[in-house]
């Protein structure tokens, strides 16, 4: 089981990186007292491989001694853990902006009256568990983003794994626009096989709709050119850390053209190796 102790200073961003973490499927738990962490490892272990990536967060508020810290390390090597310490950090003058900013009190600094001095303590007491980390990040102009390449680099267990989750939504236009798309397309300029009699109580999950939507020159143009960007897309949205995605493909109604792109686009993106799911909002309305 590998176990990624994420320590550091208060208000270097512990808690967002233990969000990057969960998106990168560890279980995280935040603020664990020393004693109990070497039982909640026996308890994982117990499971059999439910629980095989987890991250717990601990800062200064947990530190009754650093001897403590390490030996508690040592009795989760010892069941057989694999321990990466992560520390989090940023400048002084960062730290004591951000807690400005968010009017919160440092755990050192009881009566909020000297925060400089209590932020430079904490950074003495950790000394010694900054020395033994296997990884140091410094979040001082960190972005959300560059935090995110930086965590996909270190424990993402497969970096060429296509880890963008993408969702497909078609919908009909006269029901409203879908408020989640990331990218919305508009295919209402496809022949509409609405007009077709034999066609108009099908819908877009039929073969023979598929095929009429398909069956024209544009279709198929647009559908090559579609394809050609998600291709360019996607693996800038992943370096960046984007973790979901939401396409909306959208007709007059939501029941012939648009789910018709959305299938063939889910078949093609997965054949790339992206988890993807489909969803028709509109479908099943009159």
């Amino acid at each position: 089981m590998d176990i990624v102790i994420v320590s550091g200073i208060s208000g270097a961003g512990k808690s967002r990186v233990a969000a990057v973490l969960e998106d990168l499927d560890f279980y995280c738990v935040d603020n664990m007292p020393l004693s109990m962490m070497p039982k909640f490892a026996e308890l994982c272990l117990a499971t059999h491989g439910r629980y095989e990536r987890v991250a717990l967060v601990t800062d200064v508020r947990a530190l009754e001694n650093i001897d403590e810290l390490f030996k508690t390390f040592d009795e989760m090597r010892e069941l057989g853990c694999v321990l990466t310490i992560l520390f989090v950090e940023a400048e002084t003058e960062t730290i004591i902006r951000r807690y400005k900013e968010t009017r919160r009190r440092h755990p050192l600094d009881a009566t909020g009256s000297n925060l400089e001095e209590a932020v430079n303590e904490e950074i003495e007491m950790l000394a010694p568990v900054r020395s033994q980390a296997d990884e140091v990040i410094d979040t001082t102009g960190l972005t959300l983003g560059k935090l995110q390449r930086r965590m996909n680099l270190l424990f993402m267990e497969d970096p060429d794994h296509k880890s963008l989750n993408v969702t497909i939504k078609s919908f009909g236009f006269k029901y409203g626009l879908p408020v989640e798309a990331d990218i919305l397309f508009d295919v209402r300029f496809m022949p509409n096989p609405f007009y077709i009699q034999e066609l108009r109580a099908k819908t877009g999950l039929d073969v023979i709709v598929k095929d009429y939507v398909f069956g024209f020159e544009q279709s198929n143009e647009f559908f090559e050119h579609f394809c050609k960007m998600v291709d360019f897309l996607f693996p800038h949205y992943i370096e960046e850390g984007r973790r979901y995605f939401v396409i909306c493909l959208g007709c007059t109604g939501g029941k012939h053209r648009s789910p018709a792109v959305a299938e063939a686009l889910m078949e093609y993106l997965r054949e790339q190796g992206y988890p993807v799911d489909c969803i028709h909002r509109d479908i099943e309305r009159e």
